[in-house]
């Protein structure tokens, strides 16, 4: 299993809850109405973005289909541990949308829904439409537990939540089983010699032909358009006459790609902790190392230690780990990739920083428990030693999506350097990643980058974070930049942790006067 660090605000939050308790487009697009509702741009021609592959208008059965709304039921392990069965607010449907876009009137495959109706219907809106990142994560299991975090706009709207195909009760994508997941999270992600360095490309290949093995039908069909696609079914089922949208993360790639492909039909869109829409693949990890390795130093800065010793003292543990793992209480060692995804996940929100010291101080005093127990949290391991798809997701969806191929020889010849230089303690491991993560992929890459450009769609709000971890601050600009002028409105929080919405005043205030009352913030304005 290889090392692509998630990007997914809200789950990163609910998986440092659960470990802490446990420690202590090129061509015309049809849209889902039958409409062309985004023709190629001029920044798409300019820049060499194709566009994704065109779709066919959608039959009435689709557009005109009734959801039939029931109790929702407790969420299965895919949508992740963390989520218990929601309340009687919240009911749950399954929408039909084409497995393949370009044969609209052929088989379909089921989106999964869950939504809980505006508290002032008098004064409603619409629909807000979720994702909370990934790519993989689910709507269905993260929103009820969100939901009170969203109060104020829970008043006029209605909240709806998906899990995107591919992703959880939406045919999710399943590569391995827990034993062979748990064999692969034992191999050394930073190979030092052939013999590893066969291991992992070796479980890469395996991974993916495990993947065409058990969900070979849906496999072609998970990419990021085709979900910007069913988003614009839902809305049509729904009732809405625009998207209302708020995207975190890797949703806000997909809220991105939606605004792209139906600029006429994006209502107000809030994309917060974003994900550069001109990075390609091997930029992609790039920027994460920059944006943990920024953290990290934030992070021993406000405890007073400098950038440059913090760094030194993780690097010499993970090199003592790489020699020697540490035991656990928990009967399983602690090993230099467990220690390291254990470090990535308390730098997702700044007040889980007090964690991390004590997983450090802990892992140097010869105790790895911790440290290993917040990595076994984030790779979706619960109690009894089974494990999630959460992962199988994100590598299926992101692969479906980037043209982007590396080899081991590229790797160590021009990536490793280079990225070990950006980040001492990530670069490594994510420099690796680029060989192993879409390595003998059995679905093609769809583009080089995703096209965002929005030209003709309403304004979008725009919001990152100078201390964002998992989607670096710069992301942010580049997709106002992007979205086309008089379309992307940049806000900027000067903070700390992966997302801002809820976590501060001042941002929160001036997403809910956009989406409550269209008000639009002065393009750059910041928040402190």
């Amino acid at each position: 299993m290889t090392m692509r660090v998630r990007a997914g605000a809200l789950a990163a939050a609910l998986l440092l809850a659960g470990a802490a308790a446990g420690c202590d487009s090129g061509g015309d697009t049809a849209g889902a109405d039958g409409k062309d509702s985004a023709a190629p741009s001029a920044s798409s021609s300019a820049q060499g973005k194709p566009a994704p592959p065109a779709s066919s208008p959608l039959p009435t059965a689709l557009t005109g289909q009734k959801l039939d709304w029931k109790s929702c039921e407790a969420p299965t392990k895919a949508n992740g541990s963390y989520a218990e069965k929601p309340g009687k607010q919240w009911k749950c449907a399954t929408l039909k949308a084409p497995l393949d876009y370009r044969k609209p009137a052929g088989e379909t495959i089921g989106i999964a829904l869950i939504r809980s109706k505006a508290e002032d219907r008098s004064e409603r809106i619409g629909s807000l439409l979720f994702n909370f990142g990934g790519p993989g994560g689910s709507g269905v299991a993260s929103l009820p537990g969100a939901a009170e975090g969203f109060g104020t706009l829970h008043s006029r709207y209605d909240l709806v939540g998906f899990d995107p195909r591919g992703v959880a009760e939406s045919s999710a994508v399943v590569c391995r089983d827990s034993k062979q997941s748990a064999a692969s999270f034992r191999i050394d992600f930073t190979p030092d010699t052939p013999a590893e360095e066969k291991k992992y490309l070796d479980d890469a290949t395996a991974f993916g032909a495990g993947c065409a093995k058990r969900s070979g039908k849906v496999l072609p069909h998970v990419g990021t358009a085709n979900a910007a696609r069913d988003m614009d079914l839902i809305r049509q089922v729904l009732g809405d006459d625009k998207l209302h949208y708020l995207g975190f993360s890797y949703g806000t790639e997909l809220g991105g790609v939606y605004a792209h492909l139906f600029p006429a039909k994006a209502g107000r869109l809030v994309l917060d902790a974003v994900v550069d829409p001109t990075a390609d693949y091997a930029g992609h990890s790039r920027n994460q190392a920059l944006g943990f390795q920024r953290a990290l130093e934030n992070y021993f800065k406000s405890r007073g230690i400098s950038a440059k010793d913090g760094t030194a003292r993780v690097v010499k543990l993970l090199d003592e780990l790489d020699r020697r793992p540490l035991p656990t209480d928990e009967g399983r060692t602690l090993t230099q990739s467990l220690a390291l995804t254990g470090i990535i996940l308390p730098l997702y929100s700044e007040e889980q920083w007090g964690v991390l010291t004590k997983a450090l101080d802990e892992a140097e005093a010869g105790d790895g428990t911790r440290l290993l127990l917040m990595a076994e949290s984030y790779n979706g391991r619960d109690e009894n030693g089974t494990y999630g798809t959460q992962d199988h997701s994100q590598r299926a969806i992101s692969c479906a999506d980037v043209k982007g191929r590396v080899t081991a020889a590229e790797v160590k010849s021009r990536h490793l350097a280079e990225f070990t230089k950006v980040s001492p303690v990530f670069g490594p491991y994510l420099a690796w990643d680029l060989a192993g993560w879409c390595a003998d992929w059995p679905v093609p890459g769809e583009s080089e980058t995703p096209e965002v450009a929005a030209k003709g769609a309403a304004p979008i709000l725009v919001v990152g974070t100078t201390g964002d971890p998992a989607t670096p601050y710069e992301g942010a600009k580049r997709m106002a930049d992007e979205l086309g002028a008089g379309v992307g409105v940049l806000l900027t929080n000067k903070g700390e942790g992966h997302g801002a919405y809820g976590n501060g005043a001042c941002v929160t205030r001036t997403v809910d006067e956009y989406l409550l009352d269209g008000k639009i913030p002065a393009n750059g304005k910041t928040c402190s």
